[in-house]
């Protein structure tokens, strides 16, 4: 294996089985003893996690439109060698130009691309779609194929006959599996510490990637990552110098990368349970990170010493799902209110879900002291929201969008994730 190098697995588009394929793989090699490491491309907070069960490693997300491009190499830049996997198709990013893409990814660090084909209901044309993946930007290395869900040997045969006149390796071939799926909810995969079952889930697609890949063909193809122009970081200023983070199965959205930096700046961090009703360590900010609250909103209510708590605290910060938290209600899927903290004049539902999706540049109206770059991914629906935006905010084509998020005092919060500053 190639110390400092790296790979990409894309596809064409999701749901093609790019996140157990990386998992397997991860799994596997740690248990052959090999350190590797992982990531993720784009803002997805959900499946680093789950890299990081698997690789028994650290993984951060790598998000080319939120990120810039040395802090992306600085990130990587480590002599484990690196899988990264794609989100959604090689292509797809934000508008208009796409930036964000894992394409985009592969560019700055110059890594090989490996596409991952869902070839149900397809034969012959697999060749075609190959083809145009190779054709749209060739400075994308595409530079091996895993065929999956694959019905039969004859079908297997007929879509390697059509793949070999493009020259581009087939690193293995994965039959239609209908026990190795991942249970999932309304903001992607259910959580990796909600699976009690979730070390065997990963040895069995681990297992399965060993028999139906070659692993060695897969190393052999890894290239040495782009090393950054410079050594500093550019990431997001601490909000404050101490800080204690809720951290649990109802807020556990927390980018590692952003952790790392604070703590690489001297920031004081601590941990905490609201599931377990536990009070943050007093500290200058406490953060309430997103997750799922509305699975948990009757739990929160009646966790007493950590409502007053809160109160007391002196200052707090919620996104996303801490956001509303910190408000007066939440309803629940069933039109059950539930009382949350009442820290922000906010009521929320999820009685009626409502996709609201897309990266958000933000200007703050306070606590944050530069431009932001962040990602809003929720389905609650807001009944009530009084009070000083927290947030000016445009989407990636810069349309003015809605303020966001509130200010009451020493309490702030919005919807959006932050990912990091905005650099021009």
């Amino acid at each position: 294996m190639k110390n400092g190098a790296g790979i990409i697995l894309s596809a064409p588009s999701s749901n093609s089985g790019k996140t157990i394929i990386t998992l397997g793989l991860l799994r596997a090699l740690s248990r052959e003893g090999f350190k590797i490491k992982s990531a993720k491309s784009g803002p997805d907070y959900i499946d680093t996690r789950f890299h990081a069960a698997a690789s028994r490693s650290e993984c951060y997300n790598l998000d080319t439109w939120a990120m810039h491009s040395n802090q992306i190499s600085n990130l990587v830049n480590s002599p484990s060698p690196l899988i990264i996997e794609g989100a959604m198709g090689l292509f797809d990013g934000a508008p208009p130009n796409g930036e964000g893409s894992t394409a985009h990814l592969a560019k700055i660090l110059d890594l090989p691309v490996i596409l991952i084909l869902d070839v149900t209901s397809q034969a012959q044309s697999v060749a075609a779609v190959v083809l145009g993946f190779m054709k749209l930007d060739p400075d994308i290395k595409i530079s091996g194929l895993i065929l999956n869900k694959v019905g039969s040997d004859k079908h297997n045969r007929m879509l390697i006959s059509a793949l070999e006149p493009l020259g581009i390796p087939i690193l293995g071939s994965i039959y239609r599996q209908t026990d190795l799926e991942m249970p999932s909810r309304h903001l992607g995969l259910v959580q990796a510490q909600e699976l009690n079952n979730l070390n065997m889930f990963l040895e069995k697609a681990a297992d399965l990637i060993s028999k139906a890949l070659d692993i060695q063909k897969i190393l052999d193809l890894m290239e040495p990552i782009k090393q950054p122009k410079q050594s500093s970081s550019i990431f997001l200023d601490p909000p404050a110098q101490s800080i204690a983070i809720a951290n649990d199965a109802a807020f556990s959205f927390t980018y590692p990368h952003i952790l790392k930096e604070w703590k690489k700046m001297g920031v004081e961090i601590s941990f905490f349970s609201p599931l377990q009703n536990q009070a943050p360590q007093e500290k200058d900010l406490v953060f309430l990170p997103g997750g799922y609250p509305e699975l948990y909103a009757e739990k929160l209510a009646n966790a007493h010493n950590f409502k007053n708590s809160m109160k007391k605290a002196k200052s707090v910060y919620g996104e996303c799902g801490g956001y509303m938290t910190m408000g007066k209600g939440i309803v629940d899927a069933q039109g059950k209110r539930h009382e949350m903290l009442d820290l922000l004049n906010l009521e929320t539902s999820f009685e009626t879900r409502k996709l609201n999706l897309g990266y958000r540049n933000l200007i703050p109206n306070n606590i944050w002291t530069s431009e932001l770059k962040a990602h809003e991914f929720h389905y609650a629906t807001t009944l009530k929201a009084k009070g000083k935006p927290l947030f000016k905010a445009t989407d990636s084509e810069g349309n003015v969008l809605p303020d966001m998020g509130l200010i009451n005092g020493n309490f702030y919060g919005s919807f959006a994730h932050i990912i990091g500053t905005h650099i021009k």
